[in-house]
């Protein structure tokens, strides 16, 4: 079982770079990198909720379960 990050996707749908969306939400471009791999551990709530709100998504549309 796995949570797959499907973030580069929404972005690419979007025509965003990575610069200028971490820029929007106000991480830094190493740490969206890192969310955008999978690599991350976690994610707080309110990144989520900037990511959606500048994506124009839903939490499903970034972070999807595999078993």
């Amino acid at each position: 079982m796995e949570i797959v990050v499907n973030l580069d996707v929404m972005m690419a749908t979007r025509k965003i770079s990575s610069n200028e969306l971490a820029e929007r939400i106000g991480i830094t471009a190493a740490n969206l990198s890192i969310l955008k791999t999978g690599k991350a551990k976690a994610i707080r709530f309110s990144t989520l909720m900037a990511l959606c709100h500048e994506l124009q998504c839903q939490p499903g549309d970034i972070l999807e379960f595999k078993e």
